[in-house]
């Protein structure tokens, strides 16, 4: 099945959910274009900021399109499960699952209506979340932005259509027409697009951040270690470049050890997620900017309807 007939949109596009970046604003322009919008639940600091944000985009379905929440779904997400809650009470469209198992996702969505798409970036995970009945697959290859693959985007796309039953999304390098129908060759059903949404008049960050996916290029972006414990692509801006992209010796050691591990991955988790705030909502030197090479693309600050048009036309 395409992702135009299991979203009911125009086009086969994911506004994809960022963290800090996304909002209703954009996601409501994204609904308008065509496509589907997606929100990380983290980005709501409470439950009731949550619920509202739901409440929004519902009322804004009355003009057609399709919303829906990304949950990270480890256990170093403490807010996980009354997020789902919430998200299975309001309702909406679809559900992205990230960084662990969807099943307890699967099952509640399930029950109230909703689609659940799970992110993966390899074979062995795409196998057991379409046991779980996962609706969709996010097949996240090595271009994808933030956390990223292992597998190029045809590699990836392929080895899943041929060995699982369920539609393939691919989620990464995708900032332009062409990649769009690169990856819909390759057999996906539709692809999921974060990067360009960045520099948007509607994307919830500072102008120095949007300004800085015009001004880099795909040559700008590293991984670092820096940020969640686990590789994540990043532009690679003087701070960056000062502090390095490796784990320290200490967090090396930490991360060995088998008792301490899973505290050692919370706490780093969590000062990453504080740094990459203040650098997307203040002005810092502090600057770890998240973004995939497809800002190679981005070349003006837009609004969100004039990037979606850009990529369909």
């Amino acid at each position: 099945m395409k992702l135009t007939q299991l979203l009911n949109i125009k086009h086969p596009i994911i506004q994809a959910p960022m963290f800090l970046v996304s909002n209703t604003a954009m996601v409501k322009e994204a609904m308008k274009s065509g496509i589907a919008g997606c929100i990380p639940a983290l980005n709501y600091r409470t439950l009731d900021q949550l619920r509202e944000a739901i409440k929004e985009l519902k009322a804004a379905k009355a003009e057609g399109g399709s919303f829906g929440f990304n949950l990270i779904v480890n256990k170093s997400n403490i807010k996980y499960k009354a997020q789902l809650e919430v998200i299975c009470d309001e309702g909406c469209d679809f559900i992205i699952t990230s960084l662990g198992s969807p099943e307890e996702t699967i099952k509640q969505a399930h029950a109230k209506g909703i689609k659940v798409f799970c992110d993966v970036v390899d074979l062995k995970f795409a196998k057991k979340v379409e046991e779980l009945g996962a609706d969709a697959i996010i097949a996240v290859n090595d271009q994808a932005g933030g956390h990223r693959g292992n597998l190029s985007p045809g590699d990836l796309i392929k080895l899943l259509v041929a060995n699982c039953n369920v539609p393939v999304i691919s989620a990464g390098g995708v900032g332009s027409k062409a990649d769009i129908d690169n990856m819909l060759r390759y057999g996906a059903a539709g692809v999921s697009v974060g990067s360009p949404f960045i520099a948007s008049n509607e994307a919830g960050v500072t102008q120095e951040y949007k300004q800085a996916c015009v001004n880099y290029g795909a040559d700008d972006i590293v991984m670092t270690e820096r940020i969640s414990g686990t590789p994540c692509t990043v532009i690679n801006t003087p701070y960056v470049q000062k502090i390095g992209t490796k784990q320290t010796w200490i967090e090396t050691i930490l991360n060995k050890n088998k008792k301490l591990k899973k505290w050692v991955k919370m706490i780093r988790f969590s000062i990453g997620m504080n740094a990459a705030k203040n650098a997307a909502t203040k002005a810092t030197y502090k600057t770890v900017w998240v973004a995939g090479p497809s800002i190679e693309h981005t070349n003006a600050i837009l609004p969100t309807r004039d990037i979606v048009a850009k990529l369909v036309n």
